[in-house]
């Protein structure tokens, strides 16, 4: 197989990129320093590698006819030694060999980075053009090269249909034939089926299609370019993504990323160079000065007004003042509370809700990067909401159990005006509500020992009271039970306090 090689490798030049797009413009959309070998082309198939196998199993028969012409015992095609064997071996190592040159080659394409909006938008005008197409050209290549070895039409033929239908202004741009098959239908039949007019159905994606949606997108971004406030155009366009409505360019993004998909692992590469970035880079144009937007967005109508309302003030901060909590649940109601609101109005596409967590949306949120003190500081509000905010306003209901301690006779805890009194009698459970409707809110907490009288170890006045005092406490899970956590508070004696 090597000597077969070494004898028609030199007769045939490396096929570049500039070789397979023509006379377009490939350096503007992708390049590569990789090269396909000479010898791995349709051309040097059919007119040396070819000729070449046959000579060589031309030459087994011969020395086989001439060992065996006393032999009593036929050699088979089964045979391993037989010429039909060698034949079949040598031509399937030789197109894995093709194969695997082009899809190396192939996956090597790199697409060239756009520095503004208006280089993606001539970017997307000479791929979609069929007459000027780089793209257009190579796939026209790789539909001649695709079929080498193919039964039937000659390279010749196979060169004028795609001349024709490059040039020919009343026919598609992409033609592929049907009925035909090749030793490289592997390699190269998810790349063929794009260039098949023929497909309906559940296999609609085709390079047509995708050249008419990447068309739309131009459009749609030139109006963007073009329009008498081009900034403000451009974060109307992605605002409207950011709130889950679908637009040319997402759509076209997604087509292209379901295109790649669907081309394979082996042509990963290529699938996202040419159907995927291109899509992608006009996205985080337009994304880039829409993000800097919405950060200010954010700032203005939830940022500044917390700041304000919150700033210096308990549980945010240790101060004697507090945070209003009828004001802080028009910030944390789950459903139309300020933060969810911007979140579900502003966010929807590309931010949702999995069960009390915020999560950025893995396909519309590609090149928006949250913020995860961002995030983590959403789901923090969000959690507290379910449980302290569920019916809007503040509000929840939990229970406590009084523990003995050593040295300890009594404890007294007030809760919103809702006593728990114990005396080392069986503990029960009381049910506490938080916070309560009292003209006296507030916490305390006392404590009588078997050496002293009554003494206080906290009385904290006002609506977070009880909140504050559990700030003493020292908080660990409840061996056993999930809901439930020990609480103790260390008294001025030295002495522990113990709720469950």
């Amino acid at each position: 197989y090597q000597k077969m090689l070494s004898r028609v490798a030199h007769l045939y030049v490396d096929m570049r990129l500039e070789d397979m797009t023509g006379d377009t413009d490939a350096s503007r959309l992708f390049s590569t320093t990789e090269i396909v070998p000479g010898m791995f082309t349709r051309q040097a198939w059919e007119q040396a590698v070819q000729p070449a196998i046959e000579k060589v199993v031309k030459a087994r028969r011969d020395e086989l006819d001439w060992v065996l012409t006393d032999s009593k015992r036929p050699v088979s095609k089964q045979d391993d030694i037989s010429p039909e064997a060698l034949k079949k071996r040598l031509t399937e190592r030789y197109f894995a060999d093709f194969g695997g040159a082009w899809l190396e080659f192939l996956n090597s394409l790199r697409w060239n980075q756009a520095a503004t909006l208006s280089d993606s938008i001539d970017q997307l005008t000479l791929m979609a053009d069929v007459r000027q197409s780089p793209l257009v050209a190579l796939m026209n290549t790789l539909n001649v090269q695709g079929r080498t070895g193919q039964t039937g039409e000659a390279i010749s033929d196979s060169l004028v249909k795609s001349a024709k239908n490059l040039l020919g202004g009343d026919k598609d741009a992409i033609d592929q034939s049907a009925g035909v098959h090749g030793p490289l239908d592997a390699t190269f039949g998810p790349v063929l089926a794009l260039m098949d007019k023929s497909r309906t159905g559940g296999q609609e994606q085709s390079l047509q299609s995708f050249l008419t949606r990447a068309t739309q997108v131009r459009l749609r971004l030139q109006q963007v370019t073009n329009a008498a406030d081009p900034q403000a155009m451009t974060q109307t366009l992605a605002q409207t993504v950011f709130q889950g409505k679908a637009v040319d360019l997402t759509e076209t993004r997604d087509y292209g990323s379901l295109i790649a998909a669907g081309l394979g692992q082996e042509w990963s590469g290529f699938g996202r160079t040419v159907f995927v970035q291109p899509m992608e880079q006009a996205w985080q144009q337009v994304l880039t000065p829409a993000a800097e937007s919405l950060n200010a967005q954010w700032q203005q109508a939830v940022v500044a007004e917390w700041n304000s309302a919150f700033g210096g003030r308990y549980p945010f901060t240790h101060s004697s003042s507090d945070v209003s909590l009828p004001l802080l649940a028009k910030y944390l109601n789950a459903d139309s509370g300020r933060i969810a609101q911007f979140l579900q109005t502003r966010l929807r596409g590309v931010l949702h809700k999995e069960g009390n967590h915020w999560v950025p949306d893995s396909i519309n949120s590609q090149g928006l990067a949250f913020n995860p003190a961002f995030l983590n500081a959403i789901n923090t509000l969000s959690h507290i909401s379910d449980v302290a905010f569920t019916e809007g306003n503040a509000g929840m209901h939990f229970e406590l159990r009084p523990g003995t301690a050593d040295g300890v006779m009594q404890t007294d805890m007030i809760i919103d005006s809702q006593k728990l009194t114990y005396v080392n009698q069986l503990p029960a459970w009381k049910r506490f509500a938080w916070p309560a409707d009292t003209e006296a809110p507030g916490a305390a907490l006392s404590w009588i020992s078997t050496q002293a009288g009554t003494r206080q170890y906290a009385d904290i006045p006002g609506a977070w009271g009880w909140i504050r005092l559990l700030d003493k406490a020292s908080v660990s899970a409840y061996p056993g039970v999930d809901s439930s956590y020990s609480l103790s508070w260390k008294a001025q004696d030295g002495r522990t306090l113990n709720y469950t």
